[in-house]
């Protein structure tokens, strides 16, 4: 079995030697994965820093002490995949998070599109907004991830158009031959850059929504021939870039 992570505050380049874990992710470590002397971890940041370490002893409930052989660097990988992610219904956002973090999506943009139900106001849209990151930093730990998706604040669709605009390569996925949809499995995809992916809420993109995102570059491409939820196609798209872009060989 690969080793848990674990994040951390802060990993400098000169951290070794003994290192001391504590606080709710010692309490983690000693209570609930009950590490024990002998056993390895990891530690990162979640920005791409990292170090594996040793467990020398575990103390009292909540206090990991460490060897840490040295601090490593994963850079960031190309291209890099933004999932634009339209606010789902109930808790299938954090659903989409969770997955895409599986998966390996680079970055996640909350989308309040026109036929989304939901929409995050005031207090309530912070909050959501705060499970999406919490659940993206969870997500990443458990899949041994140590450079975690970023999570933007909640964008607008001029916004989005912005971010499509910059991209080396973007996409909306739709459905309906009807727009003239190709085959995402056929694309074109850059070696490099910023591949921007936009998914719509479960009544689907707007045609004026639509028409503003072609005008930025855009186009509309069809994930295969069933429909998806809105939940799992960010997720189902992310595996056939991250597969075709040769991230995953």
């Amino acid at each position: 079995m690969t080793a848990p992570v674990f994040v951390v505050e802060h990993l400098r380049a000169g951290d070794g030697g003994e290192y001391v874990l504590d606080g709710p992710e010692g309490r983690h470590a000693v209570s609930v994965k009950r590490l024990r002397p002998g056993e390895t971890v990891v530690l990162t940041d979640g920005a791409g820093r990292w170090a594996e370490g040793e467990v020398t002893a575990a103390e009292g409930k909540d206090r990991l002490v460490l060897h840490l052989t040295g601090v490593s660097e994963e850079p960031p990988r190309e291209p890099r995949i933004t999932v634009v992610q339209a606010l789902p219904k109930g808790d299938r956002g954090e659903l989409a998070v969770e997955t895409m973090t599986e998966t390996g999506v680079d970055a996640i943009v909350p989308w309040a599109a026109a036929r989304c139900v939901t929409q995050w106001r005031g207090e309530r849209g912070l909050k959501a907004l705060a499970k999406w990151r919490a659940t993206a930093r969870e997500a990443g730990k458990q899949s041994r991830r140590v450079r975690f998706p970023e999570v933007a604040d909640a964008s607008t669709s001029k916004q989005v158009a912005a971010l499509l605009a910059k991209a080396d390569f973007a996409a909306v996925l739709h459905e309906d031959r009807e727009y003239g949809s190709e085959p995402l499995a056929t694309a074109a995809l850059p070696a490099e850059g910023e591949i921007v992916l936009v998914v719509g809420p479960e009544g689907g993109v707007s045609p004026e929504e639509l028409a503003l995102f072609e005008e930025a570059g855009a186009k509309a491409y069809r994930l295969g021939p069933t429909v998806l939820r809105t939940s799992t196609a960010g997720t189902a798209a992310t595996a056939l870039l991250l597969g075709r872009t040769g991230r995953w060989s």
